[in-house]
Formats: C-alpha cells, sequence, structure tokens
C-alpha cells in the first residue's frame, strides 16, 4: 500500500493539467484564503467591540460558539439545495461551500480576538486612558498588541478547520484535494485516497508553519509566550 501511495505521488501524470496535483492545491487554497478573509472581516470587529465593551458577549460568543456542533456536511447539503436553483454555474457549489466555511471559521477567530483583548491587563489600559488615550487610542494601541497571541491563535485554528472542511466539500463538486478522495473512492483507487489525504495534511501544517512565522514577525517578543 504505502509503495502504491508514493507511486501516485511521484507520477508526474498526477501533477499535471487541470485536474492534477498543482491544480487543484491551488484550489484548495483559493477557497480557504476566501473564506478566512471573508470570516476574518466578520469576527475580528466583533470581537474587537465584545473584547473592549464587555457587551454582548454571553449572546454572540455562545451563538457562535453553538455553530461548532452543526454537522458540517449537513450545513454544505443545506446550503447547495437552497441556493442551487438560485445560481448557475460553479457558483451554485462554490457559493454554498464558502457560506459554511464562513460559518464554521467565525466561532474560533471570534473567540480568540475577544478573548486577547479582554484578558489585556487592566493596569495597561488605566495607565493609557491616564496618558489621555481615547477609547479608540486604547484599542488600537494597547489592546489590540496585546491580543495578537490569541488573534493568531484564532486565526490559525480557523484555517485548520477551513482546510479540512473544504476538503469534504468536493462531495457536491468543489475543486481542491478532496476530489482526490473522492474520485478515488468512486473507483477504488485506494492510493489516491491516501496519496489525496496526505496532501491535505501537508497543506495544513505548510499553511499553520507560515501563519507562525508571520505571528512570530508582527507579535512583541514579549507577549509570544502568550499565545
Amino acid at each position: 500500500m504505502i509503495s502504491s501511495v508514493v507511486a501516485w505521488l511521484t507520477d508526474p501524470a498526477n501533477w499535471s493539467g487541470p485536474g492534477g496535483i498543482i491544480a487543484q492545491l491551488l484550489t484548495h487554497l483559493q477557497y480557504s484564503l476566501i473564506a478566512l478573509a471573508l470570516a476574518a472581516l466578520v469576527a475580528v470587529p466583533l470581537g474587537l467591540w465584545i473584547g473592549h465593551t464587555g457587551k454582548g458577549r454571553i449572546v454572540v460568543v455562545n451563538l457562535a460558539g453553538g455553530f461548532r456542533a452543526i454537522p458540517s456536511l449537513g450545513v454544505l447539503f443545506i446550503a447547495v439545495l437552497l441556493l442551487l436553483p438560485r445560481l448557475s454555474g460553479e457558483a451554485a457549489f462554490a457559493v454554498p461551500s464558502i457560506i459554511v466555511l464562513v460559518i464554521l471559521a467565525i466561532p474560533p477567530i471570534l473567540s480568540g480576538v475577544y478573548s486577547g483583548v479582554e484578558q489585556v491587563d487592566p493596569a495597561a489600559r488605566d495607565a493609557a486612558a491616564g496618558m489621555g488615550m481615547t477609547g479608540v487610542q486604547v484599542l488600537r494601541q494597547v489592546e489590540i498588541p496585546c491580543a495578537l497571541p490569541l488573534i493568531f491563535s484564532g486565526l490559525r485554528a480557523a484555517m485548520l478547520q477551513i482546510i479540512a472542511t473544504t476538503t469534504i466539500a468536493a462531495v457536491v463538486s468543489l475543486g481542491g484535494l478532496g476530489r482526490f478522495l473522492i474520485d478515488g473512492q468512486a473507483v477504488q483507487d485506494y492510493a489516491q485516497m491516501a496519496g489525496g489525504a496526505l496532501l491535505v495534511a501537508a497543506l495544513a501544517l505548510t499553511v499553520d508553519l507560515v501563519f507562525g512565522l508571520i505571528q512570530r514577525l508582527v507579535v512583541s517578543p514579549g507577549l509570544a509566550g502568550s499565545a
């Protein structure tokens, strides 16, 4: 089995063409980054507001956390059934899949952002206010820099979940590395399925490593241990 997986991964024919590994890898990464960006647009401002003001924590955070218990595949099928008659072409499958990915990515990002801001040392806030800073200045110059370790932790957790869920989105004809698992299962090509799974794992580890390097560059060394 191992030799057949290695043979599949090292076969040049599997790396070229519109359905090859390179093309599907880029498609998988494209959908994942789009979903992460959209989720961050919603969760980061909301998390900053909750952490800074202390308002809406119980309702918003608990509601968002409840989405984690929703089966990803079930939500995906429901979204496709609802939106398929209203869309055409590739968008009929891509849009519902991205919506599901965004919904699943919001809770970890939201949790990381509001927790990071909430856990900022109150003495730092008081010192900033004593210097005459406004609430917005305190948030931008004190709370956000101090919260960056947990913010990045939320982003990294969300990205790993997105990459994993994008794999099962191939069930509704979405492109990406999940195609190798679905197509391999259809023809009982277990080498292709195992190779696709290894590629997904490699992509997740690589993306997490990149996020970790970015985190080291933007987070103050004195706060690195808070991640």
